[in-house]
């Protein structure tokens, strides 16, 4: 049973969509109360795989990630115990041997692009919040996101779109906004949708 002193939000989304610039105007508002944690980082390991097949793994599928783990993970937090959350290493498309520890907050702010596929998980969150954001301005900013710091190719960026990320995209994120409590367009700094969420997260707090 989830400690009710303890807000849980889910910030889903395409890649590239702004998920993670929410999630930090939320810790940015709210300090030291607030953890976040990506789904990213429960990607499952590959290490019976060669790296030139892990290159081939559809990453936006939701079989892709140990969401279990990540379950696992919330209610202990939610218990007031602190977790070791793994940490992935996408230039080698594997797990890290190193994990990192999440101390219980108030608020726990998860992000990824799948978190509203999974029932359990959905049940868990106080608040559900998709980022719509225009398809082309998403690639985009992948190309410039995984060309810069995943250490990608242009071609291997523009390759993955087409093969596995719009298709997942079209079948487990974007119907799945139908759950979301707030739509964010644009982005994550709309600033009458931020207002509004930080209105509800004053509200669960008491603050």
């Amino acid at each position: 049973m989830k400690n009710g002193s303890v807000m849980i939000i889910g910030i889903a989304g395409g890649t590239g969509s702004g998920k993670t610039t929410l999630a930090e105007h939320i810790r940015d508002a709210f300090g030291d109360r607030v953890a976040i944690i990506a789904h990213d980082n429960y990607y499952r390991r590959q290490d019976e795989k060669t790296y030139e097949q892990r290159c081939t793994t559809n990453y936006d599928h939701p079989d892709a990630f140990e969401t279990e783990l990540l379950r696992e993970h919330l209610s202990a937090l939610s218990d007031g115990r602190a977790v070791e959350v793994p940490l992935y290493d996408y230039t080698v498309h594997n797990r890290s041997d190193r994990t990192v520890r999440v101390e219980p907050k108030s608020v726990i702010v998860l992000e990824g692009i799948l978190l509203f596929h999974d029932k359990e998980l959905r049940d868990m969150m106080d608040l559900k919040i998709f980022v719509d954001t225009d398809a082309d301005e998403r690639i985009l900013r992948r190309i410039i996101r995984d060309t810069k710091e995943r250490g990608r190719t242009l071609e291997s960026v523009i390759r993955q779109y087409l093969t596995t990320v719009k298709p997942m995209h079209d079948a487990f994120v974007e119907p799945y906004k139908r759950y979301a409590d707030f739509i964010v367009p644009g982005g994550g700094s709309n600033p009458v949708v931020l207002d509004m969420i930080m209105t509800r997260i004053n509200r669960q707090l008491g603050i």
